[in-house]
């Protein structure tokens, strides 16, 4: 484990609903390689702040290197409704470029 996420995790004990600190643990275990404890992180970060924008792209991305399609897919639309709701076009606009690599077909969004 790297000093920088051994540090994170620290802070991450103290103040286990900061978001920020849950993406960049996630974050982290991608950059190592080990993406299945990247994965754990994103879906606890989805479960403790649903809201967290960044959070979509990158899981979604995941799930697509993991070969869950169907899961990106619906990573990224609940991202895009998510950027509509906020009014972050700029988001939406970078996960709906994601969606369409891989589901150039669907208007649904």
């Amino acid at each position: 484990m790297s000093e920088r996420l051994r540090q994170l995790i620290t802070f991450w004990q103290a103040n286990p609903t900061d978001a920020f600190l849950l993406f960049a643990i996630a974050k982290e275990y991608e950059k190592a390689g080990n993406d299945a404890e990247a994965l754990a992180w994103y879906e606890r970060l989805r479960s403790t702040d649903p809201q967290y924008l960044g959070l979509y792209y990158h899981l979604g991305r995941l799930y697509e290197r993991l070969g869950r399609l169907p899961e990106a897919i619906e990573t990224y639309r609940t991202g895009m409704r998510l950027a509509r709701e906020s009014g972050d076009a700029h988001t939406w606009s970078e996960i709906n470029a994601a969606r369409l690599e891989i589901d150039p077909m669907d208007e649904d969004v």
